[in-house]
C-alpha cells in the first residue's frame, strides 16, 4: 500500500480555488484583491474636472457667451466666471483666455479706427471750409497742453487778484502786468517783437471793447457791489490776451 502512494502521488486537490474565499476571514485576518495606488490618487480627480464644451467655437464672443455689443464689465465678468467653472482643466482655461485676448485686440482696434475718423472727418471739415476760415485757422495753433494751463493760471490769477482788490482801487496795475507777460510770450513764439506789441494791444484793444458791450447786458443780481465796470471789462481783457499769447502763431 505504502508502494502504490509512492508510485503515484497526487498533491492535487481539485476544489482547491473554489474552496478558498479571499473575502473570508482565515484565522482572523481577512485577504482583499490588491488595488492601484494610482488609480484612487488621480484617476477619480481627473474625472471629476469639468471641460469647457465652447472650446473649439471659432467666434469668441459665443466661445464666451456674450453678445458682440457686451461692454467691458461684462466681458471680464465672462471671463472671471468661466474661469472660476472650470479651473484645473488647462485646455479650457487657454481656450477662453484665447477668447478674452482676441476681444481686447479687436475691441483696441476699433478705438483706433474711431479716432483716426474723427481726425480724418476734421481735416475734411477743413479742407471743404471756405477760404476766409482757412485764413483765420492759419494764424492758430494748439500748443502743449502744460504750456495752456500755465498760461491759464496766470491770467486768472490777475483776474482773481483784481475781484480780491476792487474795493480799493482799479485794476489797472495787474492788466499792464498782464499785458507785458502777454507780450512776452508773443515774442519768445514769434521771435518778432513788434509783431508781439501789436498782437498785444490788439488783444488788450478787443477784450475792452467786448467787455464794454457784454458787461452791461449782464444781470445785476450776478454782480457784487463793489464790482465795477472797470474790473468786469479788465477780466474779459484777461481772456483775450490768454487766447492771445496761446494759441496765435
Amino acid at each position: 500500500m505504502d508502494a502504490l502512494l509512492l508510485r503515484n502521488p497526487n498533491f492535487t486537490r481539485p476544489n482547491l480555488g473554489k474552496q478558498i474565499n479571499l473575502k473570508k476571514p482565515i484565522y482572523g485576518v481577512v485577504f482583499r484583491r490588491p488595488t492601484c495606488t494610482m488609480d484612487a490618487t488621480f484617476g477619480s480627480n481627473l474625472g471629476n474636472v469639468p471641460k469647457f464644451p465652447r472650446m473649439n467655437v471659432w467666434n469668441p464672443y459665443k466661445r464666451l457667451g456674450i453678445s458682440p455689443d457686451a461692454s467691458s464689465e461684462e466681458i471680464w465678468s465672462s471671463r472671471y466666471f468661466l474661469l472660476q467653472q472650470y479651473a484645473g482643466h488647462e485646455r479650457s482655461e487657454e481656450s477662453i483666455e484665447a477668447a478674452f485676448e482676441k476681444i481686447l485686440m479687436a475691441t483696441f482696434e476699433q478705438r483706433k479706427k474711431t479716432k483716426f475718423n474723427l481726425k480724418t472727418r476734421l481735416k475734411r471739415k477743413m479742407e471743404e471750409s471756405p477760404s476766409w476760415v482757412k485764413n483765420l485757422l492759419s494764424f492758430v495753433e494748439a500748443p502743449a497742453k502744460e504750456v495752456i494751463l500755465r498760461r491759464l493760471f496766470l491770467f486768472a490769477f490777475m483776474g482773481g487778484w483784481s475781484i480780491v482788490n476792487s474795493a480799493q482801487g482799479g485794476p489797472a496795475f495787474q492788466v499792464a502786468v498782464s499785458l507785458a507777460a502777454c507780450i512776452y510770450f508773443l515774442n519768445e513764439k514769434t521771435q518778432s517783437l513788434a509783431r508781439a506789441f501789436i498782437l498785444g494791444f490788439g488783444a488788450l484793444v478787443g477784450g475792452w471793447i467786448c467787455g464794454s458791450f457784454l458787461v452791461p447786458v449782464v444781470p445785476s443780481v450776478l454782480l457784487q457791489p463793489t464790482w465795477t465796470l472797470e474790473l468786469l471789462t479788465s477780466l474779459f481783457v484777461y481772456f483775450f490776451m490768454f487766447l492771445a499769447c496761446t494759441f496765435l502763431k
